[in-house]
């Protein structure tokens, strides 16, 4: 058995002779078959005292050397003195702790031979490639994370739909499995985040929830300032969503009075491919006026605003503001002289993902046997997907718009490659803001 063999005692000025145990770093074959007694391993070890031994040898080899080795002085048969001899001798020689070694010696006594074990510890077999989760970890960089269930039917639709197969493995992964896979050091080398309002009497608007009894064309409308900086006033996104199909288009003005908001509102308004049917807003100044009451009366728009005290009658456009304006605009101040900018990446860019290929929660009320509704969001369609859903959904339709047409505009570009197309698009937009 090969030993390295480095001297700590021959130094200049010791008792030893420097030109004769200067062995450091020397490799040297080493036969202990001449000792064969306790008292030749006692002498043995005084005399290398100041040697410090460590096994070249593999582990096969060292495990027959000890086995050897404790048959050769009958271990099992010595004095607890001598066993403790032959013992300290096996780990000077072997380099191995006192605690393996007793391991070993145990093995002895058990089995009658010291053997290497095979590795019996279960193990999966790797399913998700690097590349596989690479890919998850883009999609998820460019949708600005979106939650795991709207992921996981994005890869579905892209496997089935458009035939990508690089969307194989994940179309068939579990939502669970897909946090899993957002845990592992590959997904994480690749991965690029209050006022209350003054009650006032207006007699414009009707004070109420609307119900929309699943028709389409009931739009939630709410508004998001970007922020101020040393008094100067930053941009306004204006979101709108229809409250069944969760199609949402958005619009970006310098402020939020008449003369800004107006003209885009009469646009924005016209890009629903459904007849509009309600306007539901909080109690803001902004819609509350005549000059907008004027406007939804022409259109025979109901209008409508939230009730005190009831949180959840403006809900789903607010829940849309943190997940969308505030992913893809983030929190920071924006000049006023850029909303236009912001404006035409909305319309030529996001709302068409937003509306054809983002997906979406929908939810299914459960009644228990208490009359208590529970709500599962076990159903992910993209807007447009929910609106041709809808039975007789073409009576919904706006003069012009078909199903053929809604559908040919879905399938025209892939939800992955809008999704690239978005997020290449934003970060080319924050790079031609100016900031102050």
């Amino acid at each position: 058995m090969k030993m390295d063999s480095n001297v700590k005692g021959a130094q200049k000025g010791s008792k030893y002779d420097e030109s004769m145990y200067d062995i450091r770093c020397m490799t040297m074959n080493t036969n202990d078959d001449h000792l064969v007694s306790v008292a030749q391993i006692r002498e043995f070890s005084k005399l290398n005292n100041c040697a410090k031994f460590k096994s070249n040898s593999s582990k096969v080899e060292t495990y027959e050397w000890i086995d050897k080795s404790l048959g050769k002085f009958r271990y099992f048969s010595l004095k607890k003195g001598e066993k403790s001899i032959v013992k300290n001798y096996i780990m000077k020689m072997t380099g191995y702790s006192e605690g393996c070694i007793d391991k070993l010696i145990r093995r002895k006594k058990e089995f009658g031979k010291i053997f290497v074990k095979e590795r019996t510890q279960n193990y999966f077999q790797t399913f998700y490639e690097p590349s596989d989760i690479g890919l998850l970890a883009e999609v998820a960089n460019i949708t600005l994370n979106q939650n795991g269930r709207a992921l996981k039917e994005m890869f579905e639709s892209m496997y089935k739909d458009f035939n990508d197969m690089r969307f194989e493995k994940l179309s068939k992964i579990s939502v669970s499995h897909l946090y899993n896979l957002k845990k592992t050091h590959v997904y994480e080398t690749k991965s690029l985040y209050y006022t209350k309002t003054n009650p006032v009497q207006r007699d414009i608007g009707i004070r109420k929830k609307p119900e929309p009894f699943g028709k389409p064309g009931y739009i939630r409308v709410d508004s998001v300032h970007q922020g101020d900086l040393d008094k100067e006033k930053g941009v306004y996104h204006i979101n709108l969503v229809d409250e069944v199909t969760q199609g949402e288009y958005m619009i970006c003005v310098e402020g939020i009075s008449e003369y800004f908001l107006l003209p885009l509102l009469k646009e924005v308004l016209k890009s629903f491919p459904t007849k509009i049917l309600g306007f539901h807003s909080d109690n803001g100044s902004e819609y509350i006026n005549k000059t907008v009451s004027k406007l939804l009366n022409k259109m025979m728009i109901e209008q409508t605003k939230s009730r005190s005290r009831k949180t959840n009658d403006n809900a789903l456009v607010e829940g849309k503001n943190g997940a969308i304006v505030r992913k893809y605009m983030g929190y920071g101040h924006i000049p006023k002289s850029e909303a236009s900018k912001i404006n035409t990446f909305y319309q030529e860019y996001l709302n068409p993902y937003l509306n054809y290929h983002r997906f979406c929660g929908f939810a299914t009320d459960y009644v228990d046997e208490k009359g208590k509704v529970k709500k599962v969001y076990e159903t992910y369609m993209t807007p447009i997907q929910k609106l041709l859903s809808i039975s007789n959904c073409e009576q919904y339709f706006k003069e012009g718009i078909t199903r053929e047409l809604l559908e040919q505009q879905s399938r025209s570009e892939n939800h992955f490659e809008s999704a690239k197309k978005v997020f290449v698009e934003r970060q080319n937009l924050f790079k031609n803001i100016k900031r102050i």
